[in-house]
């Protein structure tokens, strides 16, 4: 028996999506909201209830806090990182805020430095420390912004050493080029997953 894959919806406050105007069903309690109504010729874009899989949720965070599961029948339109659909409804809210998106970013730029390799200014760890603390409640906004100041100084410097670095290797860059950008593929979806299952530990309530 084949098992439907799980979609989401991002909306913004009281169903309402940040593109159109149809305000969704909201569930309520352990019930499932109701079902939309159906949509006819449904098109990319343009009609249509869209939904997205797990691997494309951090894709669309920008457009509201409240995350849900998605059931979804009838027609169906794919596209590269959406799905349209002519009906949904949403089954359940997911642990999602303003708090855990910023625990989130912290994770991935942390995760960024492990991946640098070689000497990170220290600056830059403190800063996701004090970030976190701050999306914990345990730090001031003024310490944020000192610890953001300090941060983009160090970036600065290593951006100046970068560029002294790429000045003094530039007779090699056109024969590493290929072999930089095929790892670099190969490393973006390796990221992508990864931050996939981090994102799905964080709206299921495995990490707090």
């Amino acid at each position: 028996m084949s098992t439907q894959p799980t979609y989401y919806k991002i909306l913004g406050d009281d169903g309402v999506p940040y593109l159109g105007t149809d305000k969704w069903h909201l569930p309520k309690g352990k019930r499932p909201g109701k079902w939309m109504p159906v949509v006819e010729n449904i098109s990319m874009c343009r009609s249509g209830y869209h939904v997205v899989e797990a691997e494309h949720i951090a894709d669309f965070l920008k457009y509201g806090y409240h995350i849900f599961e998605v059931e979804v029948r009838g027609d169906q339109l794919r596209s590269s990182n959406k799905l349209c659909v002519s009906q949904a409804r949403l089954l359940r809210l997911l642990d999602w805020s303003e708090s855990r998106a910023r625990l989130f970013a912290c994770d991935c730029a942390e995760r960024a430095l492990d991946l640098f390799g070689g000497e990170v200014d220290p600056r830059s760890r403190e800063a996701i420390e004090v970030a976190r603390r701050f999306a914990r409640g345990e730090a001031t906004l003024e310490e944020l912004r000192a610890a953001r100041d300090a941060a983009g100084d160090a970036a600065w410097a290593a951006a100046r050493n970068a560029a002294r670095d790429a000045a003094r290797d530039a007779a090699w860059a056109a024969a590493r080029n290929a072999a930089w950008d095929a790892a670099g593929d190969a490393a973006g979806a390796v990221e992508r997953k990864w931050q996939t299952a981090r994102l799905l530990d964080y709206l299921y309530g495995r990490v707090v």
